[in-house]
């Protein structure tokens, strides 16, 4: 399948070019049938023979080429309404009537405070333009009206409040909240695109608005993206804060399968300076090696990394609720454990040719020998709580 994107080089349009090359190359598999045989990108700077070409040879066309930010409002009608005349005719011009996906707005719903917006009122005519093509050539059209986007490689400073807090807050730049309690209705950029893709397959959702509402509906006259969030401003920024505090919490906040949380951490990686990309962490260095906390959670306890010197026993404690895994990755070590009111020793030997977990047990006192005279032993430590001094939970007693 050719697959042609106008706008390529914009937001929606570079994510959507590297998930089909992505497809094209064998890449990414879990699209079911489609076939990618090549992508025709299409932007400001393409000529018109180029559009041309790929009209003649479309398969498939996703038009996201428009104007969002024109000096001049009647810019407007000229790129949202006029390139879309263009592309049409192209394609009439070469009797192609493959499926054409128009990228709209929310805005051309005309409803509530869109009601006089000249950039709805151009994405609006552009819809009709593109049913009115339905209707006389017979060609599949989906017209998608999008609410705010966000995702890697969204511009800030231009029409994102997401990707402007994102940018600034990664930047320790100020951000502008005027209403913490205004809310946004976000549409997360993996989701469009695997909508778009399901769209190739003929999978895609169909709606209906009532104002700027939309109705899920399989006979609907307009496309949607079923996954969507509204979270206000106030929830955003101080998810961001959140986020921005991690290098120094060591905190990974709470980021459920498909949450906006997840997403919105996904995407204000993206916008991280170089000299934010690497990060400090707190050894703590005595004579037997180190220690020291790699991550923390809310919820799930923390992780840790120890480095043992040869001939280096450490532990000899117990707990009475917390736990831990002690996983061995570099070197040979000797793991012993011993109910605290028992004689008999566990005892473990491990390596990091052969990473195992071994859990430490409540009321269990432990250690970790390393059995190199001449190698640092390296250990990956999970415990079930993240280590409070005011509350340890953490008894001195040997194991022998």
């Amino acid at each position: 399948m050719y697959i042609l994107i106008t706008g390529a080089k914009g937001f929606v349009g570079r994510n959507l070019v590297a998930q089909l090359n992505n497809i094209k190359d064998g890449k990414a598999k879990f699209y079911g049938d489609v076939v990618v045989d090549e992508v025709f990108e299409y932007d400001i700077d393409s000529t018109p023979d180029e559009l041309d070409r790929y009209c003649r040879e479309a398969d498939f066309v996703f038009n996201l080429a428009g104007v969002n930010r024109p000096q001049n409002p009647d810019e407007f009608m000229q790129g949202n309404f006029g390139f879309a005349s263009t592309l049409l005719d192209t394609l009439r011009k070469h009797n192609n009537t493959c499926p054409v996906m128009l990228s709209s707005s929310i805005q051309a719903t005309l409803a509530g405070r869109f009601g006089t917006s000249e950039y709805g009122k151009s994405k609006k005519a552009g819809e009709e333009l593109f049913f009115d093509y339905a209707a006389t050539t017979g060609a599949r059209v989906l017209v998608y009206r999008f609410p705010n986007l966000f995702g890697k490689w969204c511009r800030p400073n231009y029409n994102s409040a997401v990707a402007t807090f994102c940018n600034n807050i990664a930047n320790d730049l100020p951000i502008t909240v005027n209403d913490r309690s205004t809310e946004l209705e976000l549409l997360y950029i993996d989701d469009l695109v695997d909508e778009m893709i399901a769209a190739i397959r003929g999978d895609e959702h169909h709606c209906e608005f009532e104002g700027v509402d939309t109705i899920l509906t399989p006979q609907g006259r307009y496309c949607a993206v079923p996954v969507t969030h509204k979270i206000t401003l106030g929830e955003i920024v101080d998810l961001l804060d959140e986020f921005h505090a991690q290098p120094q919490s060591l905190t990974i906040p709470d980021i459920p399968e498909g949450s906006f949380a997840k997403k919105l951490y996904s995407t204000y990686l993206s916008y991280l300076p170089k000299e934010k990309v690497a990060f400090p962490l707190k050894m703590n260095i005595d004579a037997r090696g180190s220690f020291t906390e790699l991550l923390r959670t809310r919820n799930n306890g923390q992780v840790s990394i120890n480095i043992s010197k040869p001939g280096i026993t450490k532990g000899q404690h117990w707990h009475n609720t917390k736990w831990e895994f002690f996983m061995v990755v570099a070197g040979r070590a000797l793991i012993q454990q011993r109910r605290i009111d028992s004689d008999e020793v566990l005892n473990f030997e491990v390596s990091g040719d052969n990473i195992q977990a071994v859990h430490m047990l409540p009321g269990y006192t432990h250690n970790i020998i390393n059995l190199s005279d001449t190698d640092d032993l390296v250990t990956v430590m999970w415990c079930n709580e993240c280590f409070d001094p005011n509350r340890p939970d953490t008894y001195f007693l040997p194991v022998e």
